[in-house]
């Protein structure tokens, strides 16, 4: 069985994790197709934005344990499984996770991976390593301090307690908190209003936020991207459009 499935609906790929048996436990295999099939859709001219979600009971509760616990340092560089992440986080159309239930150890990291989280009331987050002798290895760490601040990123990491949604909402995790049931719906909803944006300038706005986001304040490279969409078609249909009191037509966006 595949560990994920895609589809698309309109300008909008959704990537479900399939591992519902285990709470969509990210093995090599998984991740392998996940960072595939996002690839795949963010290279995919008629795709806007991607949406990952989970199934079952879960969005993701963690890294595959058993695929780890016997590993010695040599196995997991050979492996080069944490090489996948980076292929991830090197998405360059907006990136939409719907959290339901546990969002645990990897599952919180591959989340934070996304530049939106919208999370249902039952969602839990946390960063449990620190409970099996480890500690948050594929970016855990560095999102969730950029994300939440270091004194409650301290706390998480070293406690590995969970946090509920509303928490995770007000810390700053999370965009939208939304009723049970209905987060893989309401990022669909998400997903769609952003698909109406002009897209470059979508791409280009997104890479200056990540910038500053993981590296710190850049005005230069904000600077940059914004000359940039000086150059699009869709930077003066949306200017010619707001003087002439009219709705723009963006390049390739769906009325």
């Amino acid at each position: 069985m595949a560990g994920v499935v895609s589809e698309q609906s309109g300008a909008v790929a959704l990537v479900r994790l399939n591992r519902p048996e285990v709470l969509n436990a990210l093995n090599s295999q998984v991740m392998s197709e996940l960072a595939e099939a996002l690839s795949l859709a963010d290279q995919d001219p008629k795709v806007a934005v991607l949406v990952i979600a989970g199934s079952g009971r879960a969005f993701a509760a963690g890294a595959d344990i058993s695929q780890m616990a016997n590993a010695s340092p040599k196995d997991l560089m050979e492996l080069n499984h944490l090489a996948l992440w980076d292929r991830i986080r090197q998405v360059q159309k907006p990136l939409i996770a719907a959290v339901h239930g546990f969002c645990l150890g990897g599952g919180l990291e591959l989340a934070m991976c996304a530049d939106l989280i919208v999370a249902s009331e039952d969602a839990r987050f946390g960063q449990p390593e620190i409970k099996i002798g480890v500690m948050p290895g594929a970016g855990g760490t560095q999102m969730l301090t950029r994300l939440v601040g270091a004194q409650r990123a301290m706390e998480m990491v070293l406690t590995g307690r969970m946090v509920g949604a509303e928490e995770a909402y007000r810390m700053g995790l999370v965009a939208r908190l939304v009723p049970s049931g209905t987060a893989e719906a309401e990022a669909m909803v998400l997903a769609r209003e952003i698909a109406k944006m002009p897209r470059t300038a979508a791409r280009l706005a997104k890479e200056a936020v990540r910038r500053v986001a993981l590296n710190g304040l850049d005005y230069a490279f904000e600077r940059k991207n914004f000359f940039l969409l000086f150059s699009t078609a869709d930077q003066k249909e949306g200017m010619a459009a707001f003087m002439e009191k009219r709705p723009p037509k963006f390049e390739g966006v769906e009325p």
